[in-house]
């Protein structure tokens, strides 16, 4: 089926009380393995390509074979620019046939935050592209060191995100409330009080970033909350790299054994994504 923009998902799943599960592809591998976990669990989901991976990957191709899966499949499925730092990669972004964006001005001050993020809202609201930013500062390097850890002093402030959202019109808001990016060390302790009133002043679907680690109990209790979309990739990396590992311990000289190193990579994503839809309450909602 055709791609859907974020503002069409989040509303089913505010609806009905589910999170979207946003999982970021560097590849078809990656690609079909979300699809393989789509199909099994019949979940919604978001394809999240990140600025930060756009060294790794042919955009152009990667949007292109996202096309292709996604009319193969009655999956309702949003294209996601994850952590968009630039104008430059918004607009490339919106030129492919993105349906959501995510402007990142975390590290911006205030003022500056809210109005390139504005601008940002003004251009891709004209095209039908819903638009997601960040308040606070999410602990961690997204693209960087594997172990993050949150800064209190970073987190949201809910009577300011209410000032946010009122003054840059974004369809959602990711909070910082103890969640990282990458591994957590120990374990994540997240502010389900200071989420609540986020949710209570700011009045839109909420984001819960540095999701690989988080404990199943954790999710449910976010998503009461208000939190309907949520970020996943460490764990996803973690389990193809499981797979290579295991693949590589046991390889022998047949001459299909690349092969099947990537179907197991595959495999192991797919079992990994579909595990977390089930958490996330997105299962049986496609």
């Amino acid at each position: 089926m055709a791609l859907i923009s974020l503002a069409q998902g989040l509303a089913h799943a505010q609806q009905n009380g589910y999170a979207l599960g946003a999982f970021n592809v560097l590849d078809t591998h990656f690609l079909r393995a979300l699809y393989q976990a789509a199909e099994r669990q019949r979940s919604p989901f978001i394809i999240s390509i990140a600025e930060v991976h756009f060294k790794y990957v042919s955009l152009e191709h990667l949007v292109a074979a996202v096309r292709t899966e996604a009319a193969l499949h009655a999956i309702p499925v949003v294209l996601h620019l994850d952590h968009g730092l630039h104008f430059e990669a918004v607009m490339q972004a919106i030129r492919l046939g993105f349906t959501s964006v995510m402007f990142d001005g975390s590290t911006l001050s205030y003022e500056e935050n809210v109005r390139q993020t504005r601008e940002v809202v003004k251009m891709c609201h004209a095209l039908g592209v819903s638009v997601e930013a960040e308040l606070g500062a999410v602990g961690g390097d997204e693209g960087g060191a594997l172990f993050g850890e949150a800064d209190s002093d970073k987190f949201t402030d809910p009577a300011q995100a209410a000032d946010f959202v009122h003054s840059t019109g974004i369809d959602c808001l990711a909070v910082a409330i103890g969640n990282a990016h990458g591994k957590y060390k120990g374990e994540p302790k997240l502010d389900f009080d200071r989420l609540a009133a986020i949710r209570a002043t700011a009045g839109i679907p909420l984001v819960l970033h540095g999701g690989s680690g988080i404990g199943d109990a954790d999710f449910r209790r976010a998503v009461s909350l208000g939190i309907n979309k949520i970020n996943f990739y460490t764990g996803m990396s973690q389990a193809a790299l499981g797979a290579i590992e295991a693949q590589i311990a046991q390889r022998d000289a047949r001459y299909d054994a690349f092969a099947e190193l990537l179907m197991a990579v595959e495999r192991d994503i797919a079992n990994v994504v579909a595990q977390q839809m089930q958490v996330f309450g997105s299962a049986g909602r496609a």
